[in-house]
């Protein structure tokens, strides 16, 4: 025991006092800061490409009905089609909209001509058919002879308003389902990225004391099962870590973003949606709705979510990494050798990412259900249910079959790595890490 203690905190020492693990753990979250910051600029950004379109009404119904947008300003002419394009460089237009008559008012669809040197943009293309579609719209509204109060009071926005059956039931609000999709999702990719890269960084140690001949020493004091565990502990602590670390420092720079970098949302949606744009934009509402989804997450089981969280991780980790740590054991010096040995590994985590959308947006389906069982695609997709509230007997069954599967595979992994680390020279295939196994000691 003594001696799997010394080599859990070598691995944890030697790791959390490099330069890199500090820069990784704190640059990190501020990269990603940085990214949604430049994001939102983007997404924000108008641009500045001003053009000037030439309208031909065929049927003169639409004249003074199609309002300029932003950078973009249209201009009805008197001018036959045929002319405006022969001497099309005299004038000052960058291109010619072509409207045909309105033969049947109750036709649903309505064929427009563009004409330019220049393949329109997509937010030119929009716009041009949101304002000429509203032009039509009015056009037949006045035909019709419809009232436009009444026909605005057709559209009717509705809300879904969650309430309990029994009076003594759980209070839900309309983002219960977002705020825990969201929570779910993020917590399903942490579980992702995390059996990647602490998996990868056993896998890479293992090699490289393979490689230098330094195991060799550590085997003679040390049993190989020992090491490897001791080897999967500390990476994992490592991990874990970082991960408390991020849990602190990101809602903070999230919190500063928002303070220093607001975006305006109806803004940003407006610029991207044209439709969404004439939209009212009431900012009570919106207070409204931030003040709710604040309460909404301060009132998740977190005492039940984050256990269970840290639990999936480290079953998880345990599960992934001593797969890693048997491939690292059995790869040589030349890195390609090892890629047919980590697919097999790496084809259950991107299977379990995928699911993980589905449980998502039906964490009640049965192939999330399953999934969350199964426990080579439990550490991410259980996660990313939690938030949703599943029944205890599927937790409790997954978390065990999850446990069981884990301490199998460590076991399964230290008998391959007690043959593999020592192994030099040899090509390693999966059939030959079959017959590892039952080597005897």
């Amino acid at each position: 025991m003594d001696k799997l203690w010394l080599i859990i905190k070598r691995e944890y020492m030697t790791r959390v006092r490099r330069r890199s693990f500090i820069l990784a753990t704190f640059l990190t979250p501020l990269a990603f800061a940085v990214f949604f910051v430049v994001v939102g600029f983007i997404l924000s950004y108008e641009s500045d490409d001003v053009r000037r379109i030439a309208i031909i009404d065929k049927g003169n119904v639409l004249e003074g009905s199609i309002k300029d947008a932003e950078n973009l300003y249209f201009q009805f002419v008197n001018v036959d089609l045929e002319i405006l394009r022969r001497d099309f460089d005299q004038f000052d237009y960058d291109g010619i909209l072509l409207i045909p008559p309105i033969k049947e008012v109750m036709r649903s669809s309505h064929t427009v001509y563009y004409y330019s040197d220049d393949q329109p943009t997509l937010d030119v293309e929009s716009l041009i058919n949101s304002r000429v579609s509203d032009a039509i719209r009015d056009y037949k509204i006045e035909q019709m002879n419809i009232e436009r109060q009444q026909l605005e009071a057709l559209n009717t926005r509705v809300d879904l308003e969650p309430e309990p059956i029994e009076e003594s039931g759980e209070d839900a609000s309309k983002l219960t389902g977002a705020i825990a999709a969201a929570i779910g999702g993020i917590m399903g990719f942490i579980m992702y990225i995390t059996v990647f890269i602490y998996g990868m960084m056993v896998m890479r140690s293992v090699m490289e004391e393979k490689t230098s001949r330094i195991v060799e020493v550590m085997i003679s004091s040390v049993r190989p099962f020992q090491l490897m565990l001791g080897k999967i502990i500390g990476v994992g602590a490592v991990g874990l870590t970082q991960v408390a670390i991020w849990a602190v420092i990101i809602p903070v720079l999230l919190i500063v973003v928002n303070l220093f970098f607001g975006f305006d949302a109806a803004q940003m949606n407006g610029a991207n949606n044209p439709a969404a744009a004439q939209m009212e934009f009431n900012p009570d509402d919106a207070e409204a709705m931030a003040a709710l989804a604040i309460q909404e997450f301060q009132s998740q089981n977190w005492l039940l979510i984050l256990p269970l969280f840290v639990l999936y991780f480290l079953g998880g980790y345990f599960l992934y990494a001593s797969l890693f740590a048997a491939v690292g054991s059995a790869m040589g010096d030349d890195l390609g050798e090892g890629q047919s040995l980590t697919i097999p590994i790496t084809i259950p985590v991107l299977l379990a990412f995928y699911i993980m959308f589905v449980a998502v947006q039906a964490p009640n389906s049965s192939l999330a259900v399953w999934s969350s069982l199964f426990p080579l695609f439990s550490p991410i997709v259980m996660p990313a249910r939690l938030a949703f509230g599943p029944p205890a007997w599927e937790i409790v069954a997954s978390v065990a079959l999850l446990i069981v599967t884990a301490v199998f595979f460590i076991w399964l992994s230290g008998r391959i790595y007690r043959v593999g680390i020592l192994m030099y020279g040899k090509k390693v295939t999966l059939r030959e890490l079959g017959k590892w196994l039952f080597y005897k000691d």
